[in-house]
């Protein structure tokens, strides 16, 4: 095979391996984000919640006021009663004892509902709280382990950048451009196996004659289709690439 084929073949290879870094560093912080995300989703209702109890309160308390005010009133026209000289003046004051009666059942029921109602939503703020309690030691926890894990793939990744800086760093300028262009437009994927006459990149068939040249690799091959390079997989080096896994047992 052609020489600077071998090192295209190795760059992939690494570009490969990095981009599979990136991908595991992305998903270490994508978990960290989501777990903030869903903490601050949490504590924005609880926000709600309280909000919301306190406006309640405040109703409560408004209430009680005026269930207050009609026990008064009710007390003192029932006191005026005692002086009360004509019949008009009697007939006044008990539609005034009737009506404050009636504001005072009104209230009561009220004041009980209240009560429901706030002690409820205690006790959905209570069980919020401690949802975001729990959720907040939980991101503490995934935040280190994921740092930890970032660490080590920068560190893995920061070998194989060297690694792929001296591969590259020997192949012509030229086709080095070449590889980058492709590398951006095709997303990571450059050089490509072809493996049963097919381009393993854009799953066309290839023409024979151009099969047969990919296999010889005495020059750069690309595919028509989607214009990555092209090389030739033994089914010996497929096989040493894929190796066959055992099977894992079953956990009691």
């Amino acid at each position: 095979m052609n020489e600077d084929m071998e090192k295209l073949i190795s760059l992939q290879k690494l570009d490969s391996e990095l981009a599979g870094f990136d991908q595991a560093i992305a998903r270490c912080e994508a978990d960290t984000v989501k777990r903030k995300q869903a903490i601050q989703a949490e504590q924005e209702k609880l926000a709600a919640l309280k909000v919301k109890i306190e406006l309640l309160t405040q109703k409560q308390q408004e209430n009680q006021t005026e269930h207050e005010g009609a026990n008064a009133r009710m007390k003192e026209s029932q006191n005026r009663m005692l002086l009360v000289q004509t019949s008009r003046e009697h007939q006044a004051l008990l539609k005034e004892i009737e009506d404050s009666k009636k504001l005072a059942k009104t209230t009561e029921e009220r004041a009980l509902q209240f009560i429901e109602q706030l002690e409820q939503l205690g006790r959905d703020a209570e069980e919020l709280a401690g949802r975001c309690e729990n959720e907040a030691a939980e991101l503490a926890g995934a935040q280190q382990r994921n740092a930890k894990e970032i660490k080590r793939l920068n560190a893995a990744k920061k070998g194989i950048d060297g690694e792929r800086a001296a591969y590259a760093k020997d192949v012509p300028q030229e086709l080095m451009k070449r590889y980058d262009k492709l590398m951006l437009k095709r997303e990571g994927l450059a050089v490509v196996a072809v493996k049963d006459s097919v381009c393993t990149g854009c799953h066309m068939t290839l023409p024979p004659q151009q099969v047969n040249e990919v296999i010889k690799g005495d020059k750069l091959n690309i595919c028509p289709t989607c214009q990555r390079i092209l090389y030739y997989e033994t089914p010996a080096e497929d096989e040493a690439a894929t190796p066959e896994l055992e099977e894992a047992p079953l956990a009691e």
